[in-house]
């Protein structure tokens, strides 16, 4: 009953994560240098960032756990990914803010952004399928 589409994109979305939150982090260090970024709103922007970084990891780590075997999908267990559904709502919404209201949103910050939320939202309702053929 497990889904191979869904355990793909754990682990696509896993390494895109990676590239995302590297990415924004040069972004914001950039932003900070070159437009005059109040300090008011840098320490938080990061703040933010981390706190996703932190979320996305207790997010896949529920879901697909390359370090101590599979979860939830692989061993058809509902609460992983429905812990893990309501951790990616969490994500979704930091996801928006750093595409609607961080201090300067640069054309990069929309793209890497949008194909986030893409893989949040492809990956919300694989995961309601799953939990659904699992009951």
């Amino acid at each position: 009953l497990s889904s191979v589409p869904l355990q793909i994109l754990f682990y696509v979305n896993g390494i895109y994560y990676i590239f995302y939150f590297l990415a924004t982090l040069a972004m914001i260090v950039y932003k900070s240098q070159v437009f005059s970024y109040p300090d008011d709103f840098l320490g938080p922007d990061l703040a933010l960032l981390f706190i996703m970084a932190i979320l996305e990891v207790l997010r896949l780590s529920l879901a697909f756990c390359f370090l101590r075997g599979s979860k939830g999908n692989l061993t058809e267990e509902e609460a992983p990914l429905g812990l893990s559904l309501v951790i990616t709502v969490g994500s979704v919404i930091l996801s928006v803010y750093f595409l609607v209201w961080q201090t300067y949103v640069l054309k990069a910050d929309v793209i890497i952004n949008a194909v986030l939320l893409f893989t949040y939202g492809l990956e919300s309702v694989l995961k309601v399928i799953a939990i659904a053929a699992f009951v």
